[in-house]
């Protein structure tokens, strides 16, 4: 396992840093300022960006474009989706044009493939991905994460033609899932979230096969063209709600089977990414405790799903 990510228990110490309000775009980024509390107001309060970025850093590449660069999925609602207008829409997306504004930059969206996305080694073409995506120590070999910002659950879905209802039913069946998601990993036994995460966990159906598609949705739309080569579907328990939500023909499956700690992601093989990370944390703090991330939650999932499970 590489260096430990910083857990959502920092959080709570960094809710206690001082801050300042944010800029508006094109101005020069300000120290930070002792925030004031008082009763009815958050404890933490947005902050500028760092008065000095490190040289080719991270930060400095974004403050100096005016823009973030922010990869995301074209096609993972209610996470992020793409209109027929061009934009954007989702909780995802309204997280990471939140932390534009308040770094004083607009958002460049890039659609890669989560599968290049989690390999790491970015090469410059986007600067963070706000794509929900899991800490896991396999993936901090190649990207740092912010803390999470929300908690999904996985939820196991069936087809309504398979006629499976519980989750021992699903045994010896085979399941459709993302390329390079934990889902994955969880259905071939190699879903591990390290010792100060809970480690690895419950074990999937006995017998259970696992077959890949680009993304997550595509399952659920595959058995709507008629595709009926896998009974279950894993994901986020918020993507399988929407998919039920939008008609496609699939039901739940027993209770959630794990969660998971989501984060944003820079590439450590990119420029550095440490200054951008600290500032970035203190927002997530502050997103956190001002009520902003909660009410994005429950805007788009019908859930304040941003608390650690874990601690409640």
């Amino acid at each position: 396992m590489n260096p430990p990510f910083r857990l959502v228990a920092m959080v709570a110490t960094t809710i206690m840093l001082a801050a300042c309000t944010g800029q508006g775009a094109g101005s020069s980024p300000t120290a930070p300022a002792v925030a004031t509390a008082t009763a009815g107001t958050p404890t933490v309060v947005p902050t500028a960006a760092p008065a000095t970025a490190i040289t080719g850093g991270l930060l400095d590449k974004i403050l100096k474009a005016k823009k973030l660069v922010v990869s995301t999925d074209p096609a993972y609602p209610p996470q992020s989706e793409i209109q027929k207008d061009g934009t954007y829409k989702g909780f995802d997306i309204d997280v990471a044009n939140e932390i534009a504004k308040r770094l004083g930059v607009t958002v460049q969206w890039e659609t890669p493939a989560w599968e290049a996305i989690t390999a790491g080694g970015w090469g410059g073409r986007w600067d963070i991905s706000v794509g929900s995506m899991t800490i896991t120590p396999d993936r901090l070999k190649v990207v740092t994460f912010s803390v999470p910002y929300y908690y999904t659950p996985a939820q196991m879905a069936a087809s309504t033609k398979s006629r499976i209802t519980t989750l021992d039913g699903l045994a010896g069946k085979t399941v459709c899932v993302g390329e390079s998601t934990t889902y994955y990993q969880w259905l071939t036994g190699t879903l591990d979230f390290g010792p100060s995460a809970g480690g690895k966990p419950p074990a999937a159906p006995a017998g259970v096969k696992a077959v890949t598609l680009p993304t997550d949705r595509d399952c659920a739309v595959q058995w709507q063209s008629g595709r009926h080569d896998f009974e279950g579907w894993l994901s986020s328990d918020t993507t399988v709600a929407q998919a039920i939500k939008d008609g496609l023909p699939l039901v739940k499956v027993g209770n959630p089977v794990y969660s998971e700690p989501l984060a944003v992601a820079t590439d450590k093989s990119g420029p550095d990414p440490s200054d951008f990370l600290t500032w970035l944390d203190t927002q997530i703090a502050a997103l956190h405790a001002d009520g902003t991330l909660s009410a994005l939650s429950v805007k788009w999932f019908g859930a304040d799903i941003t608390k650690d499970p874990s601690k409640t």
